[in-house]
């Protein structure tokens, strides 16, 4: 609608920085943006470096559901006015299911849970508690956590939280998780911020339930870098604990006929099909006969992941006239 501003809203939504509305920028921003989403959906933030993945993001073009352009002015450091466009784009989300089912990436379920974020930042004057009034200060941190797929929220900051502050400062994790009752979930990052030289350290810890599942110290030359370590450390915790991974066969060497082969036309089209393949690592032939070829196939995750990232419209799987173990799969006209 006119007066509305393009942004990623879930899960399958991302924005990426271009520097033209090209064609060619535009298909490079598409592997952006296909390795944010399926960050987003399995919460592992090396998802872009699994094997298999780069090969998607080649033609993340083919998942895309729709995209829109946005223009973000800013103000540079001498005063002068910036322009800086922004492409955002919307995946079709049974595609990025399916690669993430396919290649063996975890898949955090949603809906998912908005931990309170506690945090307390000590800039020289004594520590003080961000609260919702102060929601920009968090921001770098709330920013991170919806990179990770994620919400945070933050405490009303009334007097009684606001004395909580020294329960934050000295870690005492059960006092918070006590006081954070009234809100849901019953999750909480905690985190303290200070200076530590010349820049800042942040301790945090992860509760879930009562139950700490995690503590780490973040320590980086900008505060707002420290901070979104937090985000980071909360995510890898609820990740480890929720996201589930799709059976998809162990990595190995598996023989696969395909038959219906007649002719070099038919054989350039599996070739193509194979080698578009994510799972596919390595193709070598093995025996041929009048319609039919043998291959051996090096898979990245199993039969199970060739099987969901086949294209039916190019061939299917059928049943063999002698059970030999070795799956059939019949070239469509």
């Amino acid at each position: 609608m006119e007066g509305e501003t393009a942004q990623a809203q879930g899960l399958y939504e991302a924005e990426v920085t271009v520097g033209s509305q090209g064609e060619s920028e535009r298909n490079a921003a598409f592997g952006r943006a296909l390795a944010q989403v399926l960050g987003k959906v399995s919460g592992d933030r090396a998802a872009a470096s699994r094997p298999g993945v780069s090969q998607e993001l080649r033609r993340a073009a083919q998942y895309v559901a729709g995209y829109d352009y946005r223009q973000d002015e800013g103000v540079s450091g001498s005063g002068a006015p910036t322009f800086q466009t922004t492409l955002v784009v919307r995946f079709h989300r049974e595609a990025v299911d399916g690669i993430a089912a396919a290649l063996g990436l975890p898949v955090w379920p949603e809906p998912r849970p908005k931990p309170v974020l506690w945090l307390a930042i000590d800039d020289g004057s004594g520590p003080r508690l961000v609260g919702l009034n102060h929601n920009n200060v968090a921001r770098p941190v709330l920013q991170r956590a919806l990179q990770r797929g994620y919400r945070l929220g933050l405490p009303r900051g009334s007097a009684a939280e606001q004395a909580a502050v020294g329960a934050i400062w000295r870690g005492d994790a059960a006092a918070i998780a006590r006081l954070s009752a009234q809100y849901q979930p019953p999750m909480q990052l905690i985190g303290k911020l200070q200076r530590a030289g010349s820049g800042w350290r942040a301790d945090w810890t992860f509760v879930d339930n009562g139950r700490v599942l995690s503590q780490w110290t973040s320590e980086e030359a900008d505060a707002r870098q420290a901070m979104s370590a937090g985000a980071d450390g909360a995510a890898d915790a609820l990740v480890k604990r929720y996201a589930r991974v799709a059976p998809v066969g162990a990595p190995g060497d598996y023989r696969v006929v395909f038959a219906g082969i007649g002719s070099s036309d038919d054989f350039i089209r599996l070739s193509s099909t194979l080698q578009g393949m994510a799972v596919v690592r390595r193709i070598a032939p093995v025996r041929a006969t009048a319609d039919a070829l043998e291959y051996e196939l090096e898979l990245v995750t199993g039969l199970p992941g060739f099987r969901r990232l086949l294209d039916d419209d190019v061939l299917v799987e059928v049943e063999g006239l002698v059970d030999t173990g070795t799956p059939v799969f019949r070239m469509v006209r």
